[in-house]
């Protein structure tokens, strides 16, 4: 059988392998010297002061929630598509959700979007704003932090998708040096722009919410200061925190990946553009993403929409390009089509829906060839052209 083209893959070398090994080899292998070179290398790349590693994604806006001291009918507002960790996270901490419609092309939540919610809603003490950006284009975040000054909220970066990214070419102002927010959250996932298999990374400019994360990342616990070092063993817990901690393993090859970030943002740039290309054909019936010259995407996911809406015809493409090896995936399902959230997310998403039943994401990684990226792009206009015309 011929091996499927997945839509996501990781890209290990053997100085990755070499970089684990060595770490494998040292003295500490949990939280070690590796963790912090790999948070200090971090917040140099961005540009941040503060750069807090931890165990995914997941606990990465777990933790930056509990870095705001988000407490019980605090509210949250955050887009309607996203991964579902966001909420979850908000509504385990006792939090009033609020969800916003988004762009149906981007699947991103725009700063019109959000004043609709807010003023929709009769909003007026919100806690926090949670910003995801959806396939790796910063929209929107000088607009998004005036919005923060206007109505006095916490601003999140989900850059989950945007590790490499810029606002600005011109400025050299990366995503996660929470320029226009307060903190910003990025994932290591198997198949994110870099990987340490699962890991996350917190970042921030402002003192008092790092040392809040850190000290909800492990376990609440504060250890007694000795000048002598007569009771090292002593300490005493202020929090009921977690155990979130990166260990040196995945550090080792965190610091590995970091090293290759601009040059796979360049790779996934470049397979943008080959795709555009040979997809410019198939105008008339879908919309390819936009490579803008000002700044630079993290080019996470190649997301094509439908322009015409037929029925099921999103679906259909999806088992047309596996039964041909090829596999798609759709980012994300709308929050209100889950069973739990149908009673708390409630509203017109027309954009969610539109993007939602018309997008598709193609298979993009840093080791996808040119050949088999035609072969998509072939087998995607065959479908095409047997549903349109």
């Amino acid at each position: 059988m011929k091996k499927k083209i997945p839509y996501g893959k990781q890209l290990i070398d053997k100085l990755d392998i070499n970089s684990v090994v060595s770490a494998l080899n040292d003295e500490l292998i949990t939280s070690g010297p590796k963790v912090d070179k790999f948070e200090n290398l971090f917040k140099k790349k961005v540009g941040s002061k503060f750069a807090v590693s931890c165990v995914n994604g997941t606990a990465a806006l777990h933790l930056s929630l509990l870095g705001i001291n988000l407490k019980k009918n605090d509210i949250v507002i955050m887009p309607v598509i996203n991964f579902i960790a966001a909420a979850n996270m908000a509504n385990n901490l006792g939090a009033k959700i609020f969800f916003a419609d988004v762009d149906p092309f981007t699947a991103q939540m725009t700063p019109d979007n959000l004043e609709e919610c807010i003023k929709k809603n009769k909003l007026k003490k919100i806690k926090a704003v949670v910003t995801m950006y959806n396939g790796g284009k910063p929209n929107n975040a000088p607009e998004f932090y005036k919005l923060k000054k206007k109505y006095s909220f916490y601003l999140i970066e989900d850059a989950c998708h945007a590790l490499g990214a810029k606002y600005s070419i011109k400025k050299k102002l990366y995503v996660g040096s929470c320029k226009y927010s307060d903190i910003s959250t990025f994932s290591f996932h198997a198949i994110k722009n870099i990987t340490t298999c699962e890991g996350g990374m917190i970042t921030t400019n402002n003192s008092s919410i790092n040392n809040l994360i850190k000290l909800y990342k492990n376990h609440g616990i504060v250890r007694k200061a000795s000048s002598d070092n007569k009771y090292f063993w002593d300490y005493q817990v202020v929090k009921a925190g977690f155990n979130y901690r990166l260990n040196d393993i995945q550090s080792a090859l965190g610091i590995s990946q970091l090293k290759k970030l601009n040059n796979f943002i360049k790779q996934r740039k470049k397979i943008s553009h080959i795709y555009n290309k040979n997809l410019i054909n198939l105008k008339k019936y879908i919309n390819c993403p936009i490579i803008d010259k000002d700044q630079v995407s993290g080019h996470h996911l190649y997301v094509v929409n439908f322009k015409f809406n037929k029925k099921d015809l999103r679906n259909k493409a999806i088992k047309f390009l596996y039964k041909k090896g090829i596999i798609s995936q759709v980012h994300y399902i709308p929050i209100y089509k889950f069973n739990y959230y149908k009673k708390i997310c409630k509203g017109d998403f027309s954009g969610a829906e539109k993007y939602y039943k018309n997008s598709l994401s193609l298979p993009n990684f840093v080791s996808l060839k040119e050949k088999q990226i035609l072969f998509i792009c072939k087998t995607l206009s065959s479908f095409i052209k047997k549903n349109y015309d």
